[in-house]
């Protein structure tokens, strides 16, 4: 593999719950003069699929606990956005000043439930994380079957790290390839066995779609062209998720 491409595709709309984003990509590339090929992998950042999926709050309807209220009074936030990362949360992790680290329903561990204030489409509306993020990158990649392409599918979105400054987009979702590659038990060129090694690609590729998506350029899909994956129907990204038990951060 020497040589891999990525590219945005543009001419989306505004989403709105109901639309059928497979499509709306598929056309979109054609239209631009980059039509999927099979192989492609569709990189789909998240805020367009909780639009699609009317994962979306209107902060008028919300009525914050008072703990919420509490807390973000002391912390010069809206209680009622803590109010729905509080639900959106399985548990808080880290609550450190102003920061909320909270473990989600889907098992990710993020700031503030992934709950997204930004280009949400109006004012005092916020948007949840997708509720499963794997079914829908299944239907997509199956919906991209129907219009006679046979791509993988990966959701992003935007999450800081330990110990780096800094955020990426990673991995949220993913259909049609496996989310890791293991050296283990593969050799170096100097005869060296790999016994931990394991390559998390979805986030790599996740990490490079964001080079051509950004947060303002209103392209929130990319494509990678010429990465060699095997068709996996079952992927998740479950062996991706770290158990609390061997997480040092939990």
């Amino acid at each position: 593999m020497a040589r891999l491409s990525v590219f945005g595709i543009d001419g989306l709309p505004e989403i709105t719950p109901g639309m059928d984003l497979a499509e709306m990509i598929h056309d979109a590339a054609g239209d631009q003069g980059d039509a999927l090929q099979d192989g492609d992998i569709v990189l789909v950042t998240s805020k367009i699929v909780s639009k699609a999926e009317d994962c979306i709050v209107e902060l008028d309807d919300v009525e914050p606990s008072d703990f919420a209220t509490r807390w973000s009074l002391k912390w010069d936030k809206d209680p009622r956005v803590t109010e729905v990362v509080l639900r959106e949360s399985k548990r808080v992790i880290r609550q450190i000043g102003p920061v909320l680290i909270t473990e989600t329903h889907h098992g990710f561990c993020c700031a503030n439930s992934g709950v997204d204030q930004s280009s949400s489409g109006a004012h005092g509306r916020i948007l949840t994380l997708p509720v499963d993020p794997d079914a829908t990158c299944r239907a997509q990649r199956e919906r991209f079957a129907e219009l006679g392409v046979d791509v993988a599918v990966i959701m992003t979105d935007t999450f800081g790290r330990p110990w780096r400054e800094g955020q990426t987009d990673i991995a949220i979702g993913i259909a049609g390839m496996h989310p890791l590659f293991s050296y283990i038990g593969q050799h170096d060129p100097h005869g060296h066995e790999f016994r931990v090694q394991e390559i998390c690609t979805a986030d790599e590729l996740a990490g490079a779609s964001e080079l051509v998506k950004g947060n303002t350029s209103r392209v929130p899909v990319a494509v990678v062209r010429g990465f060699e994956w095997e068709a996996d129907d079952d992927a998740s990204m479950a062996p991706v998720l770290r158990d609390s038990e061997r997480d040092l951060f939990r």
